[in-house]
């Protein structure tokens, strides 16, 4: 009878310690709204604003604890990027009073040692659980923040595509080895173990939420790192923020156990900001703030506080220089298809998958400002905004051409074109940063037929399956058949042709003749002004450009 006694006393005092247990757990005593931007791309006054952004962060402080955090590609995309190298996008995120960011693909785009330096001007921790050099992490894989009690770590992710849609060499040493990388695989292994490995690290010390703060979007391209194939392949994620393709989808998808993981992305230039509540019962939900009127909230609201200062100030260092009038154009220069939207209202970009008249231009001004070559490309990625009939302005043509690519000429065969050519198609019909429109050339594709190339793991071109047919043909150049053991003189920026920049392998250990000898918005300014005399119109009325594209098929 003692034994049992004793064995019940335990019983019931295991029992109530438990219960006090329970009783004693951390609950929120607020709702937690965690508030997040993405691919702001220098927007600071389109969409919300950063002004706006900072009215709706400090109305929701009234009843709710709030955090700010930032899933990258915010310092580039606009002039004032350009022309502070992030410098003046650091200053205004640290007067909105941002809590954590991660980097995305182009904040690396003034350079390794540029964006490293902004980390320290930032009042606020970069984090990223697979951006490493020589195999050590850079930043910080997570933080842990702490409200009542409760844990809530936040783990970065960055794209591994980073490697091609930066500049690659960014990411070598002086021997053009790769010392930084993000985990690329051609499986995704890597990076999924790696994401397990920190989320398991938050729960041990005591998270009980874990948030997935990434870079990785849900383009097929980026496969096997879109946010899906991350998802599917760990556990432990309640919540995933994520940017890079610039959607906006909400979504409630299950992990590699079954459990729900809440995914919300907020699209671009501040047209949303996103908002992830942690509520007090342990709910978590997602929801867009959006932005959709023709006016930005900043100014159709009158919005002033310390946000439209820190704007406006940096904005007046800019001002008189970017509204100089350059040139003009007397036809709409477009990267969208003309008068037509999709089922949600918005516009339908092309400049990545078919040739348009500003495309032409574009190559058009490398090919005349290199002053030898013989053929020209730009990628589409690279043309960014569309120029509307009237006055050019310095600001348009920055906006055109963000990135500060420098135009550089190599020698190279005619095998190396069609390689090009044949990597510039291979995404088709769908988008490709890469897809380059051409001058002193033209050509025809199939994109009905499956594309040759190959990728290597860290998704560059890794040359063509030659027992498959090719999607390119009947290229010419100056009107002749293209010679592929003949050498032509490319113009392009240093981008494509020196760094690999999306993808573009072929070109390594070509003859350099002219090395990033102008800046890209100012070869397009050069043409424009000295060839056209001032005036873009004859030869470029069409919206859809020369044909020097030409898609044919049995779908065409």
């Amino acid at each position: 009878m003692k034994k049992i006694f004793a064995l019940l006393l335990v019983l019931c005092l295991a029992l109530s310690a438990s219960a006090f247990a329970e009783e004693a757990a951390p609950a929120l005593q607020k709702d937690l709204v965690i508030l997040f931007t993405s691919d702001a791309h220098c927007g600071i006054d389109q969409g919300w604003g950063y002004a706006g952004l900072y009215a709706v962060k400090q109305s929701l402080s009234e009843d709710n604890y709030v955090l700010l955090v930032d899933d990258g590609d915010a310092i580039q995309g606009e002039p004032i990027g350009t022309m502070t190298k992030g410098e003046a996008i650091i200053d205004i995120m640290n007067t909105v009073g941002y809590d954590i960011a991660i980097p995305g693909n182009h904040e690396y785009d003034y350079g390794m040692d540029t964006f490293l330096a902004l980390t320290e001007k930032a009042n606020f921790p970069y984090i990223s659980c697979n951006f490493n050099k020589e195999g050590e992490l850079v930043f910080q894989p997570y933080i842990i923040k702490e409200f009542d009690g409760v844990k809530i770590a936040f783990v970065g992710v960055t794209t591994p595509m980073t490697l091609r849609s930066s500049t690659p060499r960014y990411f070598m040493n002086e021997q053009g080895e790769y010392i930084y990388g993000f985990l690329e695989d051609e499986t995704g292994e890597k990076l999924y173990a790696a994401v397990q490995q920190n989320v398991d690290a938050a729960r041990a010390e005591g998270a009980q939420y874990v948030v997935v703060l990434a870079h990785l979007g849900n383009e097929a391209e980026v496969s096997p790192w879109m946010y899906s194939e991350v998802i599917e392949n760990t556990t432990g994620i309640d919540a995933w923020l994520d940017g890079h393709s610039h959607d906006t989808e909400q979504v409630v998808m299950k992990n590699k156990d079954g459990q729900d993981v809440v995914r919300s992305a907020c699209g671009t230039k501040l047209e949303c900001i996103g908002a992830l509540t942690i509520a007090k019962d342990g709910a978590i939900s997602s929801e867009l703030y959006t932005w959709n009127q023709k006016n930005a909230a900043p100014k159709l609201l009158g919005l002033s506080n310390p946000a439209s200062e820190a704007v406006a100030a940096a904005s007046d260092v800019l001002q008189d220089k970017l509204a100089e009038v350059v040139a003009k154009t007397a036809v709409d220069l477009i990267i969208y298809q003309p008068d037509v939207t999709d089922e949600n209202g918005k516009s339908i970009r092309i400049i990545r998958n078919a040739e348009t008249n500003l495309g032409d231009l574009c190559a058009d001004a490398y090919l005349d400002q290199s002053g030898e070559a013989d053929i020209a490309f730009v990628n589409g990625g690279g043309i960014r905004v569309p120029i509307n009939k009237g006055d050019i302005t310095l600001n348009d043509i920055l906006k055109v051409h963000p990135f500060g690519n420098s135009l550089t000429v190599i020698e190279v065969t005619g095998q190396q074109v069609l390689d090009a050519l044949e990597w510039s198609v291979h995404s088709l019909p769908g988008e490709f940063g890469g897809f380059d429109h051409v001058a002193g050339l033209t050509f025809e594709y199939d994109a009905t037929i499956p594309s040759p190339c190959l990728q290597d793991e860290k998704a560059m071109y890794a040359g063509c399956d030659e027992t498959m047919e090719r999607r390119v043909r009947n290229v010419l150049v100056a009107g002749e058949p293209i010679d592929p053991e003949k050498i032509y003189k490319l113009a392009s920026h240093n981008y494509q042709l020196l760094d690999n920049g999306d993808g573009y392998t072929m070109f390594d250990g070509a003859k350099v003749l002219q090395e990033s000898v102008k800046l890209d918005n100012q070869v397009l300014i050069d043409y424009i002004v000295e060839t056209l005399g001032g005036v873009v119109g004859e030869g470029y009325e069409n919206p859809f450009g020369q044909g020097r594209i030409v898609s044919v098929g049995a779908e065409e």
